[in-house]
């Protein structure tokens, strides 16, 4: 069958199928999944004979929706933030982890220029850091404490400020987004490049290791958090770049209206960096190597499972539901 009667044929189907995910009228989950299927049907066939078009692209979108639909229908008696986290936003990170996997890429990237710059330009730490910021520093790393600039300020001053601050560049990451991507492109590749200029400053005075055992006590959750911030802030970016079969303004309502649940999601991890920053940080160099160690690895676990494993299995448990049903 040639594509253009093949969707001539569906098309009245396919707009039930749009009609069922995007309507505020609820509907039974063993209705949605008997949609569910059918358009997994579709699916397949557009695979199978019309590679690459339009067309597997726009039953590829709908299918997404479509399980989210389902999944969310399902009875649940959990409340709607533990919902929210243990199912909502894992499916939603899954939907554009493509945008995630980006932003990842964009970040080592720029951090690994950071890093060749400092190397072969010896004025660049200074460029990027400030000369105030480098030359306390140096004055840190002669008493012995390369990391004495986290013990500025109170505890609770600390914590507050910083959280503001990480708050702030995690909101102009993503709501930037609406430039194109372009601003949210921006961000993230000054803030990248500082961080590889800032740690090989570190390395060239000798204590690299001190340096991550301090920083990295907040720095994962918060550099971690705002590498995902950029991904929402590209995909709200590409749903104005791309509507698809949308027009362009509808495609950036729902762009913008899933990229936020998402970017909502990480706001805990980032007040989490801000309490690591401003209440245990400053301690690192007098605490043992054990238990540095051990709070970098258990907060960068915590994350990464969140936003790179976690995704995977809630859409294979999800998938497996709908077929069953």
């Amino acid at each position: 069958m040639r594509e253009v009667a093949f969707i001539k044929q569906n098309k009245d189907k396919w707009l039930e199928f749009e009609q069922a995910i995007f309507s505020s009228q609820k509907r039974q989950p063993d209705e949605l999944a008997d949609l569910y299927i059918h358009l997994m049907n579709d699916l397949s066939y557009a695979k199978t004979y019309y590679t690459k078009s339009k067309t597997v692209t726009y039953l590829n979108y709908l299918a997404s929706q479509m399980y989210q639909k389902i999944y969310k229908t399902k009875r649940d008696d959990t409340n709607k933030i533990i919902r929210f986290f243990k199912t909502e936003v894992p499916l939603l990170v899954y939907e554009y982890k493509r945008y995630i996997g980006y932003s990842f890429l964009l970040f080592f990237a720029m951090v690994g220029i950071g890093v060749i710059s400092a190397h072969y330009d010896n004025a660049f730490v200074r460029l990027i850091l400030g000369d105030h910021y480098v030359n306390l520093t140096l004055e840190n790393i002669k008493d012995g404490n390369p990391v004495a600039i986290y013990k500025s300020g109170s505890n609770w001053g600390s914590f507050i400020g910083i959280t503001f601050n990480n708050l702030r560049v995690g909101a102009l990451c993503y709501f930037l987004g609406i430039t194109g991507g372009i601003g949210t492109f921006w961000v993230l590749i000054q803030n990248s490049i500082m961080i590889g200029c800032f740690q090989y400053f570190f390395h060239q005075q000798g204590v690299l290791w001190e340096s991550v055992r301090g920083i990295w006590i907040h720095g994962a959750m918060e550099i971690f958090g705002m590498v995902v911030e950029a991904g929402c802030g590209l995909a709200l970016g590409a749903s104005l770049l791309f509507p698809q079969t949308f027009s362009r303004f509808q495609s950036f309502k729902i762009g913008f209206k899933k990229t936020f649940k998402i970017f909502l999601s990480t706001m805990p991890f980032t007040v989490m960096a801000g309490f690591l920053e401003g209440f245990i940080t400053r301690y690192s160099i007098d605490m043992p190597k054990w238990l540095s160690i051990g709070i970098i690895l258990t907060t960068l676990s915590i994350i990464g499972f969140y936003y790179l494993i976690y995704p995977f299995i809630v859409h294979k448990k999800v998938k497996q539901y709908a077929e069953i049903k």
